[in-house]
């Protein structure tokens, strides 16, 4: 198993890509809890409503003072098409092909379905705190009910 990184650790500076080109990293963020949640692929059944279950608790993430980023490998453009089709309001970022933050966090894991092995996105949620350092992760997300439960634990940040 890869070095992944846990709960104290530092997250990864690493540079991804906004729909709009600009860069986003989590170091942006600094001064305040952030939420980075990844999921495997736009416009899927589990990473759609997982997307829409963060867009509907942003105002209370908001009013909590964090600030949400999903990401995952899908360019750019399909983000930027993913958050139009379906009204999304949590900001989306590019992760790199290749040495991108899932890379460093672990989480882009060999997955195996119908008998074939492929790299893929392990659904994951990192909750870090206002100083860059991971204050809690969820594993293997299960999205149901997922969204809710990372405001309650934001809240207490």
């Amino acid at each position: 198993m890869s070095n992944r990184p846990d709960i104290g650790d530092a997250v990864p500076d690493t540079a991804m890509e906004s729909p709009d080109g600009s860069t986003v990293k989590a170091s942006d963020f600094a001064g305040k809890p952030l939420v980075l949640f990844f999921y495997p692929k736009d416009d899927t059944p589990g990473c759609t409503t997982e997307n829409k279950d963060f867009t509907e608790l942003k105002p209370e993430f908001d009013k909590a003072g964090v600030s949400l980023l999903g990401v995952s490998k899908d360019p750019p453009k399909k983000h930027a098409k993913f958050i139009a089709k379906h009204d999304l309001a949590a900001p989306l970022a590019s992760d790199p092909e290749a040495d991108g933050l899932a890379d460093a966090l672990g989480i882009w894991v060999l997955k195996k379905m119908y008998g074939r092995e492929y790299m893929g996105m392990e659904r994951s949620t990192f909750l870090v705190s206002a100083d860059g350092k991971i204050a809690q992760v969820w594993r293997k997300v299960k999205v149901k009910g997922h969204a809710a439960e990372v405001l309650e634990a934001a809240k207490t940040l």
